[in-house]
């Protein structure tokens, strides 16, 4: 019987998931990590994996396919570009990887496209065969899928939806290095700056955020009936609505699907947001609907297994 390895590579750890080839999630297992980019590291990184599988009841070449999210882009040929987030090594770590699972296939892919894959695979795309995967965390990230295929792009950036241009007259530079990107309204550390920035209008008392992208307080200011927080949530709509509009009219999903940890909100924007999309979008695409994601945090471990169960089909 065979096995995959879904690996969701963070900056401090890695969470690794040992599916069936069938999809049923067995066992995860959290590994400490730092820098992987020398042998030590993946070496550590492997025996972590080996102990996954082994405890599982399972050999190391049962394992069929390992499939592997970077928090970079990846392009439709598998390679890595660059990585300003993460100390990582791919072609090491690969090449660690094969040497210790022999018989598997591997995939790497972009960390924003693996959950629209982990969706698509065993979540709230599977009835779907066009949709648009948001991820709403510090930053902002997407995956497109159309025809029921992921659209990595080119250059390994298909899916930034992050870097849509929604406020041509900010004054703040974005992460990336422009000026009105989504993100800086729409992900965590948008949300708070927007609720801030009421705040300081406003000039009353209001709960305090404990950091930069503790959307929680924002969002329990707003259930409290907190004017400042209903007016960042809006703003955060209403850009986020305005930046759906504009992909409808490039890619003309039937869904679009929210996750991240500002997905923990959903119940507060979604009617907000639907509104917002409606106002902005092209009539032939109203009825495209919004729906949160069902496999949370996972749904990369879930999208790299898919990923690289397909990529070991190709060599059979």
């Amino acid at each position: 019987m065979s096995c995959v390895l879904g690996i969701d590579i963070g900056g401090t750890s890695i969470k690794a998931g040992l599916f069936t080839p069938e999809g049923k999630l067995v066992e995860v297992k959290k590994i400490p990590t730092g820098a992987i980019d020398d042998e030590k590291a993946f070496a550590e990184v492997c025996e972590g994996l080996s102990s996954l599988v082994v405890g599982a009841g399972f050999l190391p070449d049962d394992v069929s396919a390992v499939g592997l999210d970077i928090p970079g882009p990846v392009d439709d040929g598998g390679r890595v570009g660059m990585l300003p987030n993460i100390r990582l090594d791919p072609d090491g770590l690969k090449t660690a990887i094969k040497h210790e699972f022999g018989k598997a296939a591997l995939a790497f892919v972009n960390d924003a496209n693996a959950a629209a894959l982990g969706e698509l695979w065993q979540g709230s795309a599977r009835d779907l065969s066009s949709f648009v995967m948001v991820t709403l965390g510090t930053g902002v990230g997407g995956g497109v899928v159309t025809g029921g295929k992921l659209v990595c792009g080119a250059f390994g950036a298909g899916g930034e939806i992050g870097h849509i241009t929604v406020n041509a007259g900010e004054t703040r530079v974005c992460g990336c290095g422009r000026r009105g990107c989504l993100e800086q309204y729409a992900s965590a550390t948008g949300i708070v700056w927007l609720y801030q920035q009421a705040c300081k209008a406003d000039g009353g008392e209001h709960p305090k955020p404990e950091h930069a992208t503790d959307t929680i307080t924002v969002f329990d200011a707003c259930r409290d009936g907190d004017a400042c927080a209903e007016r960042a949530i809006d703003q955060m709509c209403d850009t986020l609505g305005l930046a759906l509009a504009q992909i409808s009219c490039v890619i003309d999903p039937a869904a679009y699907l929210i996750g991240g940890g500002v997905a923990g909100g959903f119940d507060l924007f979604a009617e907000r947001l639907a509104a917002s999309f409606r106002s902005h979008c092209l009539s032939t695409s109203a009825s495209a609907r919004i729906l949160p994601c069902s496999l949370g945090n996972e749904a990369g471990m879930y999208g790299v297994a898919y990923a690289a169960l397909q990529e070991a089909a190709k060599g059979e």
